[in-house]
């Protein structure tokens, strides 16, 4: 099993994935607040891979993605402490089996991204845009051949509703969840309907616009926490997959091993 850690800016996305040749299953997954310091982030894993039944002998590798740099030696300590092997950093050197990039600096681009586009790349017909809901909402675009030829990225759908509630007087704070109506009869219902359909446009805008742009139909994958609250409302065709992510650093985790 490899076990995934991928840092964000809230939490830190903890999976296991499962690899039998070109097979890749995600056994469980969970997550640990980023603000958790090394000792707490380290008993926080031990207890969710107690809770999965996983032992230290069942890890045969870790693979560790990061958005927030300053957290990433507290993260990798962590688990290097519970299990006895440091995590893998990946990024874009990783890709090299598995993807080309077509932007001058493929070093700068968030290793979230990366992961995406290569799971994205092996697994689905090419051109292809990728989706990821989270603090950010993050577009890939992958062309033919699995050349990455850069994206979007537009504020997220929860981080969006926070501000609103913020920098304004009377708008208030917003539990998300599915929208009963697109039109809203009260400034609840209004919010929410604007956040989460709101997402669901800027999905199929942007997806449209790659086409007329590209020439050629590309497909649509949808993952990233907020997703699942999104998918169910946009009208592009799409797939949906919530682990894209702890796939494509496994993916990345067995090709930087296998160089």
């Amino acid at each position: 099993m490899i076990l995934t850690l991928d840092i964000g800016n809230t939490t830190v996305g903890v999976s296991g994935v499962e690899v039998r040749g070109a097979n890749y299953r995600v056994l469980f997954g969970g997550k640990i607040s980023s603000q958790a310091g090394e000792a707490e982030c380290r008993d926080a894993l031990k207890s969710l891979l107690d809770g999965n039944g996983v032992s230290a002998e069942d890890v045969e590798g870790i693979a560790l993605s990061s958005v927030v740099p300053r957290l990433e030696g507290t993260v990798s300590g962590a688990a290097e402490a519970l299990l006895g092997m440091r995590p893998v950093r990946i990024d874009a050197a990783s890709a090299a089996g598995g993807l080309r990039f077509a932007i001058p600096h493929p070093e700068r681009l968030g290793l979230d991204r990366i992961a995406d586009a290569a799971w994205a790349a092996r697994q689905y017909a090419l051109p292809a845009v990728t989706a990821d809901l989270g603090t950010a909402t993050t577009f890939n675009v992958l062309g033919e051949g699995g050349v990455f030829l850069g994206g979007v990225i537009a504020c997220g759908v929860e981080t969006g509703v926070g501000a609103l509630a913020e920098r304004t007087a009377q708008l208030p704070r917003l539990t998300l969840g599915p929208p009963a109506a697109l039109i809203g009869r009260d400034t609840e219902a209004c919010m929410l309907s604007g956040a989460v359909y709101g997402a669901a446009a800027l999905i199929d805008g942007i997806a449209g616009r790659v086409e007329a742009e590209l020439g050629k139909a590309v497909t649509l994958i949808l993952t990233g926490g907020w997703s699942k609250l999104a998918a169910p409302l946009c009208t592009h065709p799409h797939v949906w997959e919530p682990d894209l992510l702890p796939k494509g650093l496994a993916l990345l985790y067995t090709l930087h091993d296998a160089q």
